[in-house]
């Protein structure tokens, strides 16, 4: 047999670099479902599942939470595993290469334990079928051998609940999408929510932080609390170097000014990309990847990391012949306007 079957120790390097990004935030994560800002409906829908299974003693249902990075899905899954007082596994799809490497970690796991798989939906055909009757009946089928000597295993585990979190709904086959029992999206955050989270964050690294300078930091956060939360160590670094310390909208607005963050969050490389299709390439359309090759990014960062914020902010749409940019972004460049970005004939 195996070795990764016979000692669950052995797995891939990358689950250590997932739960070391985790530690590393660990203390900015709220712990708890009461604790956890916005996403108030998804919130409601957790503490109903979450209840309905302590009083009835068992594990939760398998949950899949869907969204752009940094929205808070794996910090929900901790919460999960913390309101059922049970232990949490963390591993990633792209660790997941071999069946033997999910078998190491379903071996380890104890009755209710949760086990998080972050970018499930980068499974390997191979793993996904392992993890089919692992998720409904809690069963893992091991293959020992090979030819004709092979045989098969069946080992029985004990109920467990699996958090999926992806940031591509659609790459999710639907075999293994129809086995979770509650499937949410995460939304964007509101201003007023991420001014929220910026004050509680500022609280537990001893930051002296005002309304006004909690919110310049919290407008500029793309709708996003990782970012948030990394703004303001940022701004916090520049008050303890600049300024007293003490950090207020002007001592905000300068330490994002410093780091490149403009009024509406865009960065470096947002505004690269806005320059780019304005510039080089008079508006569009213009493809995926010539588009990544002129700001030195990979195609995957620019669709999945830039482009959802400018998309949203009204700058780029993307179109059957490629990407096009539209009147807001000149105006933020202070660009002259184009006419046909203004009366829409881009998109003919």
């Amino acid at each position: 047999m195996r070795d990764e079957f016979l000692d669950p120790g052995i797995g891939d390097p990358a689950d250590e670099v997932v739960a070391a990004e985790i530690e590393l935030e660990a203390g900015l994560r709220p712990r708890a479902l009461d604790e956890f800002v916005g996403q108030g409906e998804l919130k409601e829908h957790l503490t109903i599942v979450l209840e309905a299974a302590r009083r009835r003693e068992q594990p939760v249902d398998h949950l899949l939470f869907a969204g752009p990075p940094g929205l808070g899905k794996t910090t929900l899954a901790g919460i999960v595993a913390t309101e059922m007082g049970v232990h949490l596994h963390v591993t990633s799809g792209p660790a997941l290469e071999r069946a033997g490497d999910l078998a190491a970690i379903l071996t380890k796991l104890e009755d209710g334990d949760v086990l998080f798989i972050d970018e499930i939906h980068r499974l390997s055909r191979a793993v996904e079928e392992i993890l089919y009757p692992a998720m409904e009946d809690f069963q893992l089928d091991i293959v020992v051998g090979k030819g004709p000597a092979a045989s098969s295993i069946r080992l029985t585990m004990p109920p467990f609940t699996l958090v999926g979190a992806t940031t591509r709904t659609g790459m999710i086959t639907g075999p293994l999408r129809d086995r979770f029992g509650l499937v949410a999206r995460l939304d964007y955050y509101e201003s007023e929510e991420l001014r929220a989270i910026v004050e509680r964050a500022a609280g537990i690294l001893d930051v002296v932080i005002d309304r006004d300078g909690a919110w310049e930091i919290a407008r500029r956060s793309r709708g996003t609390p990782r970012i948030a939360n990394r703004l303001l160590r940022r701004v916090r670094d520049f008050a303890e170097v600049r300024a007293d310390g003490t950090i207020n909208a002007e001592v905000a607005r300068a330490g994002l000014r410093l780091f490149g963050v403009d009024d509406l969050g865009l960065d470096k490389v947002d505004r690269a990309i806005l320059k780019a299709l304005c510039v080089q390439f008079n508006g569009g359309p213009v493809g995926l990847s010539t588009v990544a090759i002129s700001v030195g990014e990979q195609p995957e960062t620019v669709e999945d990391v830039y482009e959802p914020f400018l998309i949203t902010q009204g700058m780029i749409a993307r179109t059957p012949r490629g990407r096009v940019v539209l009147a807001a972004a000149y105006e933020h460049l202070g660009l002259e306007t184009p006419r046909q970005a203004v009366s829409g004939s881009l998109f003919e």
